[in-house]
């Protein structure tokens, strides 16, 4: 069974402003490669953070110095009028799969919410771009938006929460999931089980999780439901980030579990590798 990782960040500089993260100056891809060559993560999708300006050159050299091994969600600034037309050839850089991007703030919700970037949905389903969202606050919006766009495929980030956002845990960090089982009535929605570890206050297995993705599981089915860590954020070791989904589920069906592990977010995104 091939694993892969739906969202990590590297980066080389600069302590992260998420302070949910490892408050480090730098996780670089040679320290990730080892930590999932310890774990057996075959793969992951880098999420460049914007509090390092050379974290897109890091992930594109990681895309490079270990081929098939790396892909790249990235982003483009909304505020800047040019672009929109930089999304037609977006996926023609190597490694790149989409966009994604976070509407926790209530600016970048007003303009989500007043349509000032429809802009954006349009141009992305038109190339085919995948675009990814933290958005707990805004599900209903991006219900709206799949119905208008349902050539774009659209990704809830971390279980449709705030992942690192938030110091809520347990079912109060859950209060979401009503809104994010609606979405899957939409058949150009997935969702991210990325960080699931987090959101609890229990160590190993992290039994309060464990209703949440299977509601999940049965909503979405295994080919709209991506494993991943965030690993950065992670009160484990990315080992037990894997083996919660491998060994501790017992309603996923067996069948299921290479999807889940990376076959459906490789699909979902058109990552093909050797």
């Amino acid at each position: 069974m091939q694993i892969i990782d739906a969202q990590i960040h590297l980066w080389g500089s600069g302590l992260p402003s998420n302070l949910s993260h490892r408050q480090v100056s730098s996780f670089d891809t040679e320290e990730a490669v080892a930590m999932m060559d310890a774990a057996g993560v075959h793969g992951a999708v880098i999420h460049p953070p914007g509090w390092d300006p050379g974290s897109n050159a890091m992930a594109f050299k990681a895309v490079k110095d270990y081929p098939g091994r790396f892909a790249i969600m990235g982003s483009l600034p909304l505020e800047d009028p040019a672009s929109r037309g930089k999304i037609a050839k977006w996926r023609d850089q190597p490694g790149m799969l989409g966009l994604r991007y976070t509407f926790v703030d209530e600016l970048e919700r007003q303009h989500l919410h007043e349509g000032r970037i429809e802009w954006l949905f349009e141009e992305a389903e038109k190339a085919g771009v995948p675009i990814a969202a933290l958005c707990t606050d805004s599900l209903a919006q991006f219900g709206q938006i799949a119905e208008r766009h349902p050539g774009l495929k659209i990704t809830i980030d971390h279980l449709g929460g705030r992942g690192g956002t938030t110091t809520l845990k347990d079912a109060a960090s859950m209060t979401h999931i009503p809104q994010l089982l609606a979405l899957a009535k939409h058949p150009n929605i997935a969702v991210k089980a990325t960080g699931a570890p987090g959101y609890s206050s229990e160590p190993y297995p992290f039994q309060a999780m464990h209703t949440y993705l299977e509601q999940i599981y049965q909503a979405f089915g295994p080919a709209r439901m991506f494993w991943g860590t965030d690993i950065t954020k992670m009160p484990c070791s990315w080992q037990q980030c894997v083996e919660m989904f491998t060994a501790e589920l017992p309603f996923f069906a067996k069948e299921d579990l290479p999807l889940i592990m990376g076959q459906s977010i490789r699909h979902w995104c058109g990552w093909d590798h050797a």
